[in-house]
Formats: C-alpha cells, structure tokens, sequence
C-alpha cells in the first residue's frame, strides 16, 4: 500500500505526515521522516484526521431560497450571481463596504493567496482572520521595536521561556515534545514556563512561576526590573543595537519587585531565580502564547516579554529570537512596506498587520453608519462560532445585505449566507503550509491530493473560485500576450509579466488570477493552484538570494527565483527553502535607522499605571475562566465529528478541588456557567492543574454535526456564548478570552 505524504493542518506546525489509503478513508497516518521540520514527529491528533476528511462535508453549491432554506444550483449560476450581488453593493455603498473574514485555515492557504484578487477588483479595503484574536499586539510591539517580528528558536536554545503557553499541546514549533524533553533531561539547559496552570509543560519545567490569573503583567514587570535593578542588561549587545535604554531603566528602576510579586502571588525568590537565569544564559528563546495575549493587558505583555530577551541580548543569534523567512507575507511589517495608521471605519479601532480587530466586527455591521460592512466574503472561517459573543456576530451577519461563504462544511457561518461555494478537502486539492517560522532552516511544503473529491461531488478549488469570480466581474484583462510569451519560456515569460503589471494597475490587482490562468495550467502533475507562488519564490530569492542559495538552490537573479520555485513544485515532503547564517537576522531589522527602539511611550505609560494595583473582582462573578483552553482530546474547528475525540467527549469543566468543594460541583455532574454575556452548561472535572478561582473550558466545542439520523447534534459547549465583544485590549483589540469574570453552579 502506497504511503502518501502530506502535512498536518491542526497547528502552525504543519507537522509532515504520511497518509495510507482504503478506498476513501485515510487508514493509516504516521510522521514523515522526510519532511525536513519534523522529522517523522507528528502528535496524536493528525492520527485521527479521518474524521476531518470523511466528516459531514458541502457536496454542491448552495443557494439561499426565500423561505430561508437551501437549494442546488450549478456553478455558473453560483458564480454569476455572486459576482453580480458583489458589484451591486460595490457600486450603491462602495467596495469598502464589502468585508473579507478568513483567507486560509491552519494549513489551508493557497486559496487565501487568490482572495486578495478577487477584493481588490472591488475596491474592498478591509479583511480580518483568526490572528487577529491572538498575535496582532504581538505584531504592533514587535514592528514598533525592531520593524519585524521573531519567533524563538527552541531546538538550540540554553534557556526555554514559555510565557502563557503549553507547547506539550498547542506546539507551536518542530518536533514540540520531543524538543521539551530534551530540554527538560539536559543539566545545562533550563525550560521556564509563567503560566497560571500546571500544565505538561509545567510540570517537567525547572522553574514554574505560576501568576494569579491576570497579573501576568506585574510579573514581567517584576521580571524586568530585577534584570535592571540587579544590573543584568546585555550592556554591549544594546550599546551596539537599540535606542532608549535610558527611558526603559528609568521606567523599571521604579518598578516595587517584592510588591508586584505579591500581586502576582508569586515568590520573589523564585522570580529573581528566573530573570538570573535568562541573564546568565548564553542564549534564550521565548515563546509567547494565548495565555498572555488574551488575557488582562494583553499588548503590554507582549512588550514586556519583548524586553526580557532584548534587555539580554538574546535576538539575532542561535538559540534566540530571530525574524524569520517569510515565503509569503502573512504578517505586515515594515520591513516589507512602510506602516501607517490604519483604522476600522465605524470604531476607529487599531487596524494591525492589514487586519481589523475581529472583536469589533458586528460593530462594524449593527450601526447605520454610512461606512458600514454591508457584504461579507468568508473563507475557511467560521466567526459565527469562533468570534466573540456569538449571539451579537450572528445578529451582525443576518443584517448583512449580502454573506458568501466558501468551506467545505456547513459551517454555523454557512447556515446564515446567502450562497455557499463548496471546495475540496485539504487533502483533495493543491495545497500548502505558510507558517515558515522556524529558524536557522525555514521550510515550505506544497502537499499534493492525497484522493479524488467525493464522487458526485461538484466542488471547486478556491483559485478557481476566484479566477471564476473575476472573469464574471470582468476585471480580468486580456491574457493573450502574456501566453505568447510564456510560450517562449519562463524567462519571456516573466519579463512580460513584470511588464504588464507596472503598466497596468488593474492587471496587478488580479496578478494571481492572472498567474492562474497563464502560468498555471502549464505546471506539472494538475499544481495550477501553485501559480501564485511562481511569485512569491522570485520575492523570496530576490531579497534572500543568500540564505536560498545556503539551502542548495543555485542560481543568481530571476534564476535563483525561477530555481527556487521548481524545488518547491519537485519536492512533496517540503524542503527547506532558505538557510540563515550568523548576522542574517540582525541585518532583518526593520526599523528606518536599522536600530532596536526599546522606548515605547504609550506602553510605558501603561507599565507605570501598574503601580495601581489590579481591579477588584466582581462579588457576582468571583471566578476567572480561561474560554478556550488546549488540550490532548481538542482541536480546532475543522473537527466536527465528536467522534474523533476519544476523551473528554463533551470538553469538561475543570475546576480545582477547592471551588469543587465550595460551590457543590461533582466530578461528572453537570454545571452552569455565567458570565456577564451568557450561560453555557457542562459536565464538571476537578484538576488540581487549576488555582482556587480558576476555571476552563476547552476550544473546538460546541459544533454542530448530524447524529445517525440525521439531526443536528451539538456537543460540548460553545465558549464564545460567554465572551463579550467589548472585553478585549485596548490597544490591539484582541480578545480577553483567558480572563472572563464567571460564576459556577451545580445542576441538579
């Protein structure tokens, strides 16, 4: 039996997988030991991937009735009638008014790559996805520090500092578990986790500072000071490097230690240990997550985790934190384009990295501002079910005049659209994996189908969506020269296309349609979907040509490009398509004056406001629940099938002994929970994991899915019943889902 290799889509690590065929079903899935990130690892969860696969999936195109229901139609139909609504509130309300939600799942990014064609031939300014929730204070900080983001290379690092993030679950990086025991056995390195649960990672970490929840803030706070206070700055490393040291001592010479551990409830000692630790250590890698960017202060913890490794002088070196290759721009900074103040038209909110604030998008609909979203594209998300206050989103999307979706499942955001264009599995179509975050090696892998779409299925790959959709709309140029070229060649080929784009402005608005529908079809193996990233590899090689030609592609100018873009199309377990050497990050900065800016006012400015103290809790709602937690039995929302879960079926409860014994809960007994927004109900774990007042509920539940007969079944409870849109940071607009006020009861 044939061994097919493709990837995981469940994380950011994209974990390489081999996948064994009967008939449809994927029988077998093991680690690829040829992909050159993992290494034959992959976790438990890929191994259950057939439930995604062979789940309730979208079969035709499906077009609203007026009763409300569904009915079949072919895709001309689909298409031309999606195209004409789309023009239609482009030319009454204008194209700003039409939003993008989505643009690619966890390993689903192809067709995300063509969706700009198809917004920006109508004028449509404004997107948000999933990073939005989670990384955007993150990028804000990180651009304003140093003009680029980095990510901690854990595999070489001495010390491993994980900051609200439970690696043993979410990963996040290669070979997750099998580089934390490493860590964890090796007497000269030292693995540190700040998380307020005794999570896997925490219990094999050498040191655990484990914060009150929501106070992660006084104990960076703290952290950094001590790092100042005692002395223990990289003094040569910022003399060469950054700007504003002064501003940034003065700040944390202030800082109380012993007063803000307090707060924190957590030993001073052990905290100085900690910050004496990363100042010792010849290189330290963080890795921030969830846990402290959706939680109380969530940008200024991104700053303040910043500072602990510039403070040290741990960036642009092995084992440290070091801006990665991007093959594609997922994330604006300005080193890749000039940043200016962008916001969202009716909330005036904060628009980072191109993304609005998903916190704020029913804001954006339920108004009568004239700038209002009135039509709404959704690719691969589902924000009916994973945005906040559901009730409030789904409200915003029936007031929609227009809600086109494309899945492959019918999503609780599908039920409410008008047209449904339904395309193949990750596993049926041309795909890749974007997260190219690793360091000094980056990777790229374009996965091939695995198996046909179900038979009888009328189904389309986005880049045919939306090549379709543009050549409806009629904003598709003539093509016609451009294929007399690339009959010539590649290199004809791309002169012409250089050409026709800086010439035409419409032509580049489209240039992936364009690629598609010329350079596509003449790929090898049906790979029309990998036009787009004939692109992408020249941007690569002509601004990396170095670090590409390190990772054995040969070739200088557009060769080096057009070389880079055939490895990519010849190798299916991935490859590493860029090499780092020493200095290469440093020189990755981003800043006007290439320097570290470690000065930021307005954040100093809220480290300041500290001193202040936290609020007092809500006697109503006297506990903290974490919406959203990882664990071994979820994933995200591509899971719909319950049966895929072999464990904690329903997504418990977790509570600790303590509340379990104060408010009347009994392990396997039902609970409610309450928040300011809402009640959900579920059943009741005790894990002494969790602090006295700390409760959680797990993500990926709460989905709807048909039982045997075929009625809806809905199984575990839906967090975002409980969030409110209008908890979220102030700065990033990010959601605070890891700190809601709750109260709990038992159901009788």
């Amino acid at each position: 039996m044939t061994w097919h290799p493709s990837a995981c889509v469940l994380c950011a690590s994209n974990c390489g997988i081999e996948i064994q065929l009967d008939g449809r079903r994927l029988a077998r899935i093991r680690g690829d030991k040829e992909h050159p990130g993992s290494q034959g690892y992959t976790c438990e969860k890929a191994l259950r991937l057939d439930h995604y696969q062979n789940g309730a999936r979208l079969t035709h195109p499906l077009r609203r009735t007026p009763g409300g229901g569904f009915e079949r139609v072919g895709w001309d139909v689909a298409i031309a009638e999606v195209a004409r609504r789309l023009l239609e509130v482009r030319d009454a309300h204008g194209g700003e008014t039409i939003f993008y939600y989505g643009g690619g799942g966890q390993g689903n990014h192809l067709g995300g790559s063509y969706a700009g064609a198809t917004m920006r031939a109508l004028g449509a300014r404004y997107r948000s996805n999933a990073l939005a929730q989670e990384k955007t204070g993150l990028f804000w900080v990180s651009d304003r520090m140093f003009g680029n983001v980095a990510f901690g290379d854990m595999e070489h690092c001495e010390v491993a500092l994980f900051v609200g993030k439970n690696p043993w679950q979410s990963h996040g990086f290669p070979r997750a578990r099998p580089t934390l025991r490493e860590i964890a056995r090796d007497p000269g390195r030292c693995l540190i986790v700040i998380d307020p649960r005794r999570t896997e990672t925490a219990e094999i970490a050498d040191i655990h500072l484990r914060p009150r929840p929501g106070t992660d803030a006084w104990l960076l706070a703290a952290l950094n000071a001590v790092l100042v206070q005692e002395d223990l700055l990289d003094h040569a490393f910022l003399a060469a490097h950054a700007e504003g040291l002064d501003e940034v001592r003065a700040a944390l010479g202030e800082v109380p230690v012993a007063a803000y551990c307090e707060v924190a409830a957590v030993p001073e000692a052990e905290v100085r240990r900690a910050a004496r630790r990363i100042a010792a250590a010849e290189s330290v890698a963080v890795h921030e997550d969830l846990g402290v960017q959706m939680t109380l202060h969530s940008t200024l913890n991104s700053y303040l985790d910043n500072l602990l490794w510039l403070l040290t002088g741990n960036f642009g070196r092995l084992g440290t934190n070091n801006p990665p290759i991007l093959f594609a721009p997922l994330i604006q900074t300005s080193y890749d384009r000039p940043q200016r103040e962008r916001r969202s038209p009716v909330s005036g909110e904060r628009i980072i990295s191109g993304l609005v604030p998903s916190n704020v998008v029913a804001e954006e609909i339920l108004t009568d501002h004239p700038a209002r979203y009135r039509a709404m594209l959704v690719e691969s998300s589902n924000p009916a079910h994973s945005l906040a206050d559901s009730p409030r989103m789904r409200q915003a999307l029936e007031a929609l005049d227009l809600l086109v979706v494309i899945d492959v499942a019918m999503t609780e955001t599908a039920r409410m659209a008008d047209y449904v264009l339904p395309a193949p599995s990750q596993f049926e179509k041309w795909e890749a994996t974007y997260f190219t975050f690793e360091t000094p090696a980056n990777h790229f892998h374009l996965r091939r189908p695995v198996l046909d779409p179900p038979p009888g299925s009328d189904l389309l790959p986005e880049p045919e969506i939306h090549a379709r959709l543009c050549e409806a709309m009629g904003v598709l140029p003539d093509l016609t020269g451009l294929r007399a070229a690339l009959a010539e060649g590649r290199a004809a080929f791309a002169e012409a296309f250089l050409k026709a784009v800086a010439a035409d402005p419409a032509m580049a608005a489209v240039a992936p349609v364009v690629l598609y529908r010329t350079l596509g079809p003449t790929l090898p193996g049906g790979s029309a979907a990998a036009a787009s990233l004939w692109a992408q590899a020249h941007q690569v090689a002509a601004r990396h040509p170095d670090a590409v030609r390190r990772a054995g592609i040969a070739g200088e100018g557009p060769e080096l490009g057009e070389r880079l873009f055939d490895a990519v199309l010849a190798a299916p377990h991935g490859l590493a398509f860029a090499v780092d050497a020493p200095g290469d990050a440093l020189r990755r900065i981003g800043t006007p004056d290439r320097r570290i800016h470690l000065a930021l006012p307005d954040l100093l400015g809220s480290l300041r406001d500290l001193a202040r103290g936290p609020d007092a809790a809500d006697p109503d709602f006297p506990l903290v629940l974490s919406a959203g937690e990882r664990r071994t039995s979820t994933a995200n929302t591509l899971y719909r099938d319950p049966a895929w879960r072999r464990r904690d079926t329903e997504g418990a409860l977790r509570v600790s002994p303590e509340d379990a014994a104060a408010f009347g809960l009994t392990p396997g007994r039902r609970a409610r929970i309450t928040t300011r927004r809402g009640s959900v109900e579920a059943t009741v774990e005790v894990s002494a994991t969790l602090s006295p007042g700390h409760i959680s509920l797990p993500n990926g539940l709460g989905l709807g899915y048909p039982d045997d007969r075929g009625e809806e079944l809905v199984t575990g409870a839906p967090p975002n019943e409980l969030t409110s849109s209008a908890h979220r940071d102030p700065y990033a607009g990010t959601p605070l889902h890891k700190h809601i006020p709750a109260r709990v009861e038992a159901v009788s």
